[in-house]
């Protein structure tokens, strides 16, 4: 059924060329790329955009759904209508999910583009144990960036269990697709903060933190993120004027 879940590719998947054509054709290579390679790569992202004018925006809208987020997806479910209203000012916006929890498994919606629908989708998710799986949403949105263009990733989260090194090499990736990541932690973890903060810093993002809980503080940062990927960087900046979570977002970003 289009919009329910399906499980993305990683930059390791090897599924059939059949099956590859099918999403878009095959995903990129993830060795080592020489310079000419590079350009070229992100040659064609550019030419995909949706900062061309009259484009929707697009959004990624990554969540850890571990046990311990239940209470944060219920908020977040909630919170995703601010999104899709802030957009609406600005332009459109369509929003893909993309969330991880239990044994492995990771998984993304098609693009949204109506917050009920979205809605929908969220409530049959319930959250399950397990450890995070940050590098795998890097990778989606990478690919997602390639195949029909992203203008922002959004994350929210609240620990960090992987390699950090391998998470900074995929956002790097997504730095020079232009593809801005925003962390959003919940919490205080230390690692998490590091981490997150350095996918923000190679992306050209940004990373802040909320209160456990604070439905209010999550609500600004996911309408700063909406306009930034409605409008670009100039909705954004407006939205600052009035708003302390898109302050927050332009302060940090390059």
């Amino acid at each position: 059924m289009a919009g329910e879940p399906i499980k993305p590719k990683s930059a390791g998947d090897v599924a059939s060329a059949k099956a590859e054509a099918r999403e878009g054709g095959p995903l990129p290579q993830t060795k080592p790329s020489a310079a000419d390679d590079i350009a070229a790569f992100v040659a064609k992202a550019r030419a995909m955009s949706p900062h061309r004018p009259g484009a929707r925006g697009r959004l990624v809208f990554a969540l850890d759904a571990t046990m311990s987020r239940q209470p944060t997806w219920d908020m977040a479910c909630a919170l995703q209508a601010d999104m899709f209203r802030e957009a609406a000012s600005l332009g459109s916006l369509d929003i893909r999910l993309v969330y991880y929890r239990g044994f492995n498994e990771c998984r993304a919606t098609g693009w949204i583009s109506d917050s009920a629908q979205l809605a929908r989708l969220m409530g049959k998710i319930d959250c399950q144990g397990g450890n995070t799986q940050i590098g795998k949403v890097l990778s989606e949105a990478r690919r997602e960036a390639v195949a029909s263009g992203v203008r922002a990733v959004v994350f929210v989260g609240d620990a960090m269990e992987e390699a950090v090194d391998d998470l900074c090499a995929r956002a790097g990736e997504l730095g020079l697709l232009k593809v801005p990541v925003f962390m959003f932690q919940e919490g205080h973890d230390a690692a998490a903060e590091q981490a997150f903060g350095e996918i923000a810093r190679l992306t050209g993002g940004a990373w802040c933190r909320f209160d456990p809980g604070a439905a209010a503080q999550l609500r600004e940062l996911l309408r700063a993120a909406a306009a930034y990927a409605a409008g670009g960087r100039e909705a954004l900046l407006a939205l600052s004027k009035t708003a302390g979570g898109a302050a927050a977002l332009i302060g940090q970003m390059k």
